[in-house]
């Protein structure tokens, strides 16, 4: 289970990586908006806080609390996968680890996480879901799995 997880955060990170060079560097988002689809744009948005731009945070030391509580996660959630037994939790885990991998770096690199994902409904401004990232897309539905593996596993348990 461990090496599976392990391999999905490392394809979770890749992509996270790969997507931020893509969008920072080759498409150079910094400088405007790019309209992808109707409902999709590329922004650039430079997120101090935790995902989707919680707890936004622009002193230095706040940097840092956030990149060692991020490296503390990514150690007890790597323990977990080590002791899980379902590949559904093992692929929970590996998607948070990745995410979580590729965020610290940005943060430990920039001071900040590039975000990019603008979804939208219309021009309406209060329709925009937070801008996020892969590594922040990779949490959501890698918290998801955990979360749908501990049902299944109370289910299977009779509870």
């Amino acid at each position: 289970m461990i090496r599976s997880g392990l391999a999905l955060a490392a394809v979770v990170y890749g992509l996270d990586r790969v997507s931020k060079w893509a969008v920072l560097d080759v498409l150079n988002l910094a400088e405007q908006p790019i309209l992808v689809a109707p409902f999709l744009n590329l922004v650039l948005v430079h997120n101090t806080g935790v995902s989707f731009g919680l707890l936004q945070n622009d002193l230095d030391l706040g940097r840092w609390l956030l990149v060692a509580f991020a490296v503390a996660v990514i150690v007890a959630l790597s323990v977990w996968l080590a002791r899980a037994t379902s590949p559904l939790l093992g692929m929970g885990l590996g998607m948070v680890i990745g995410g979580a991998a590729g965020n610290v770096t940005d943060r430990v690199l920039w001071g900040h996480v590039a975000d990019f994902f603008d979804f939208h409904i219309g021009e309406c401004r209060f329709c925009h879901f937070p801008v996020f990232n892969v590594a922040d897309a990779a949490i959501v539905c890698g918290f998801a799995l955990i979360v749908l593996d501990g049902l299944f596993a109370r289910h299977e348990r009779g509870i």
